[in-house]
């Protein structure tokens, strides 16, 4: 056959070389040992869903963006996020649940739009979310900085802040003054103060149709300054005529004492009043995670309170309280701006190498000698001289070659060689496994 087929991948889809996809796995692990510690269980919802199930809420460009196809009489689409499978899943095993459910999923998800740096088509997203019945304790609002907190702690990627509002303050406020129908368009004016400066902003603001009195009280209170503490007493001493404004306060002041109490360091976490995630879904608080060296990344961990998860599907009220690390782009980012290299271009400590087919049998009883302590082991099998042999070690990265020749069977041992020092020596099998392992 003369007509070979280019090989390709579509825009947008991530695959990585094995030295990568190493260092992926570990940061995906680390996030999935934190989910755990907290108490979070694993949940692996389907990839297809009915489309009628899965498209009950979106609209606008969500809808756009999903891979939507026939099979047969069904109508399927994939999935966009994992938080609509999330409400299906409780919604359908209600009764089988205990309440407060804390789950954890870590899974790809799927969306048709332009692929572009930091977006991707297919990505892994690692969400936690809360999920309580009739209601939910505030301090779980404090559990997810304390989450996110120790994940990146663990990840060691540098300084990070958790930045935490209250819709309930927002829209509290922006209702006091007349704009609650502008809060998004407002937000995303004042989201460009740092560019543009103040001028700018209030110019745009009052094309916007804001009073000048109003783009007075919105420069304000933006403006709040000082540490978490000093912002709260700075906010309730604004005049505001709204209860849901103060009721958005206290639940902050809450919030930010209980993340004290999680043990979350003053520095990691910050009152941000521009925070506005999620307008027609987010009921409370809210949260955005960055990267304090590297701004120009945006959010690498979002989230927030909302007030019913599955209203499409039952008629239980189901408060909850989530975030996401969109870990696909995370990953992306961190690698082009070598915040992350990688380490190892192998998972295998050992390669055991017999010099013939004579010697086949007890490398690979050897091979499981050292397995069975817990370290990741190859056989290199096949007519090779043992120079090549030694070379395919060397390339892969392989700290440690077993020998297996002649004498080694003869004697029950085998040849160690430590392949940064180029020291060896014959011993058994066992005492090998124990050298690798004492080796970090």
């Amino acid at each position: 056959m003369n007509n070979k087929i280019t090989p390709k991948i579509l825009p947008g889809f991530m695959e990585l070389l094995p030295e990568d996809q190493i260092l992926f796995n570990k940061i995906k692990n680390t996030v999935r040992e934190v989910y755990e510690s907290f108490g979070f269980l694993p949940l692996d919802t389907a990839t297809i869903e009915y489309s009628e199930v899965l498209l009950a809420k979106a609209g606008g460009e969500t809808e756009k963006q999903i891979y939507r196809f026939n099979k047969g009489d069904n109508d399927l689409s994939l999935c966009f996020d994992l938080t609509v499978p999330l409400a299906r899943y409780v919604a359908q095993h209600y009764n089988d649940l205990v309440f407060p459910f804390k789950r954890y999923q870590i899974s790809k998800v799927f969306r048709g739009e332009r692929p572009q740096k930091g977006r991707f088509r297919e990505f892994y997203q690692c969400d936690i979310d809360i999920i309580g019945n009739e209601s939910l304790n505030l301090i779980y609002d404090a559990e997810m900085p304390a989450v996110i907190y120790n994940v990146f702690k663990r990840l060691e990627i540098g300084g990070f802040t958790i930045k935490l509002n209250n819709r309930k303050i927002l829209n509290g406020f922006f209702e006091a003054i007349g704009l609650k129908e502008k809060t998004a368009e407002v937000l995303r004016i004042i989201d460009k103060i740092e560019k543009i400066g103040e001028e700018n902003v209030r110019a745009e603001l009052l094309k916007l149709g804001a009073d000048a009195v109003s783009v007075d009280k919105i420069m304000g209170f933006v403006g709040t300054r000082g540490n978490n503490r000093e912002k709260l007493e700075r906010l309730k001493a604004l005049d505001v005529k709204s209860e849901k404004y103060y009721e958005g306060i206290e639940e902050l002041e809450k919030v930010t004492e209980y993340i004290r109490m999680f043990g979350v360091e003053e520095e990691a976490f910050q009152i941000e009043l521009t925070i506005a995630r999620g307008l027609d879904y987010y009921t409370g608080t809210v949260y955005e995670t960055v990267l304090n060296d590297y701004p120009s990344l945006g959010s690498v961990c979002s989230g927030g309170r909302y007030e019913n998860l599955a209203e499409y599907y039952t008629k239980q009220k189901l408060p909850g309280v989530g975030v996401s690390i969109g870990l696909t782009r995370l990953f992306s980012q961190l690698r082009e701006n070598r915040i992350i290299e990688t380490a190892s271009k192998t998972l295998v400590k050992a390669l055991v190498l017999p010099m013939d087919e004579t010697c086949v049998e007890f490398a690979v009883k050897a091979a499981g000698l050292i397995r069975a302590e817990g370290i990741p082991s190859d056989v290199c099998y096949g007519g090779k001289g043992m120079k090549q042999k030694m070379k395919y070690a060397n390339r892969c990265g392989i700290p440690y070659v077993v020998i297996i020749g002649e004498n080694e069977v003869k004697e029950g041992k085998v040849t160690l060689k430590n392949m940064n020092t180029g020291t060896q020596q014959a011993l058994p099998a066992e005492e090998a496994a124990d050298i690798i392992k004492g080796d970090k």
